[in-house]
């Protein structure tokens, strides 16, 4: 399926492991079958939620391979590629187009970092060796850098730059922003809980940590508020916020895969340095998933 400036909400996959640490592909096939019978828009893998940073190269992608496999053109497969080495991320980013991804999801470098023109080079070179759109992720609370401005609005005008994930939370950079957007280049919300507030100025959804858990909802929210229902999207947004911010009452994604775990889903745990949630938190988010109607 090609990837076109697709709106709604786009699902930021857990990988489930077997308690040996090793990836469950049997519980991955049942996760991408739910997605897609409730009604999401489209399959993340490889993201920052999918604990990507601890697994090795050979098991992306082998997860690629699965997801794109299972999805079979159901819905667009976006998939992580990026990594604070341009030479890995152009590499990995041939190889998923090679595999059937419909798109990719390109890091600013993290760690090391880079001053503008090297940080407009990372993504243009990755974007130029391949023919299917890239989007920018910008989450500073990560890598330790924004994507300035200046950098945004040159990547924009790339012909296979086609969006940006913003996960910075800062609705100001957003506004900066915001008047790239346009039929060739589409907003993204990385932040679950003020993903009305950046489709107010022209953003097409959400890629969300949230749907992990309702799926469907997730999808109903911005369904909602793009066909023009925003008083019902607002009302459910605001219903199911304090559920979504629990969801990050710890670092990502170890409160989701929690969630997923306590509802029956049986995703395993997380790879150190990820490891279960304090007691505290876990009884808060037991409540918030009651309060849900999840459990």
């Amino acid at each position: 399926m090609k990837f076109e400036n697709i709106k709604g909400s786009i699902v930021a996959m857990i990988t489930p492991f077997h308690e040996d640490g090793s990836v469950n592909f049997e519980v991955l096939t049942e996760l991408l079958e739910r997605q897609i019978a409730e009604g999401t828009d489209g399959i993340l893998t490889l993201g920052t939620t999918g604990e990507y940073p601890t697994m090795s190269h050979e098991e992306d992608a082998s997860v690629v391979e699965h997801t794109i496999k299972v999805v079979n053109g159901r819905v667009p497969v976006i998939v992580g590629s990026g990594s604070n080495c341009t030479s890995t991320q152009l590499e990995k980013s041939v190889l998923y187009q090679d595999m059937g991804a419909d798109a990719l999801l390109l890091i600013s470098p993290y760690y090391n970092k880079a001053n503008p023109e090297g940080m407009y080079r990372h993504f243009a070179e990755t974007a130029d060796a391949v023919h299917i759109p890239c989007l920018l992720y910008n989450v500073p609370g990560r890598t330790g850098c924004s994507i300035p401005v200046s950098v945004v609005e040159k990547l924009s005008r790339h012909p296979n730059i086609t969006g940006i994930k913003e996960a910075s939370g800062d609705m100001s950079y957003a506004m900066k922003i915001a008047h790239c957007i346009g039929p060739d280049f589409a907003l993204y919300s990385g932040n679950d809980d003020i993903t009305l507030p950046l489709m107010s100025i022209g953003g097409s959804g959400v890629i969300s940590v949230y749907a992990n858990v309702m799926p469907a909802m997730c999808h109903q929210i911005v369904a909602d508020y793009l066909g023009g229902n925003r008083a019902q999207a607002l009302k459910n947004h605001l219903k199911y916020l304090k559920l979504m911010n629990d969801l990050f009452i710890e670092v990502n994604p170890i409160p989701v895969k929690s969630a997923m775990n306590m509802m029956g889903l049986n995703v395993g745990p997380m790879r150190l340095p990820l490891c279960e949630m304090s007691e505290e938190h876990q009884a808060i988010l037991r409540a918030s998933l009651k309060e849900a109607g999840l459990l």
